[in-house]
């Protein structure tokens, strides 16, 4: 009996670390996503925002194509910063969408959605989480700059930042579908875990994680408050010598009117 099972977790292995590279080579990819798109000079508006931001996710390659039907798809990760200003481990997220209309064309980008608040985090966990339907969203070109709307920009639950290479214009993720990967949680983590308990009660961890989490600190470290200037002492009043009070003035009687 103890040699089937043996047998039988052998032939498993392959397929289990199958699976984990599988996430691993999301983490990296997403990894170099953000190195890429935070260093370079078109990074200063999306490096802003991240110093602001609760919370994360990356999507190394969103694939879109079409011809009369679209359709895309791609592979996030997600990430949220505690108090203290650490990042969490990753969590695994699926993003699809469709559209109906005339295009023709191949494209991949690369998108970084920084989530501002706890209302958007908290619906981005939902299991099925529509962008800008149930939370408010912002998308911008990465290098197109937000100067001018900066104040609007930040004033939405989700500010996002794309990339795009291909025949379309511009990519567009309102209305895509984010859905949760709880098998890609398990297999990267060794067991069942959730993404709230990952990112939010940062319950999960694994080492090959740390690279991505370095370049968030790296770039989004916050800026912490300057104090003011220490003002100096107040310098005591040294008593001078005492001044000689004037004589006080006499009043003269008037005189008598004239006749």
């Amino acid at each position: 009996m103890n040699r089937v099972v043996l047998l039988a977790v052998l032939a498993l292995a392959p397929l289990a670390a199958h699976a984990q590279s599988d996430q691993q080579q999301l983490v990296d990819r997403a990894t170099l996503a953000a190195q890429q798109m935070l260093n370079n000079r078109d990074g200063t508006d999306a490096q802003y925002v991240l110093k602001r931001a609760r919370a994360v996710m990356i999507c190394p390659q969103v694939f879109k194509a079409g011809f009369l039907f679209g359709g895309q798809g791609g592979s996030c990760v997600l990430v949220a910063r505690d108090a203290a200003g650490s990042w969490s481990a990753p969590a695994f997220y699926g993003l699809g969408g469709g559209s109906i209309g005339f295009q023709a064309g191949i494209q991949d980008a690369e998108v970084m959605l920084m989530i501002m608040s706890d209302k958007g985090l908290g619906a981005v966990m939902d299991s099925q989480f529509k962008l800008g339907a149930d939370a408010s969203a912002t998308f911008v070109d990465l290098g197109g700059g937000i100067e001018g709307a900066t104040t609007a920009a930040l004033r939405a639950d989700i500010v996002g930042f794309t990339r795009a290479r291909g025949l379309y214009a511009g990519v567009s993720l309102s209305g895509s579908l984010l859905s949760s990967k709880s098998d890609w949680n398990a297999a990267y983590y060794g067991r069942p875990v959730a993404a709230q308990q990952i990112v939010l009660g940062m319950e999960a961890a694994n080492p090959a994680a740390d690279p991505l989490r370095q370049v968030l600190i790296q770039y989004g470290q916050q800026a912490e408050a300057v104090s003011p200037p220490a003002l100096p002492p107040p310098v005591p009043l040294q008593p001078g010598p005492l001044q000689p009070r004037s004589a006080p003035i006499q009043q003269q009687p008037l005189g008598a009117p004239r006749r």
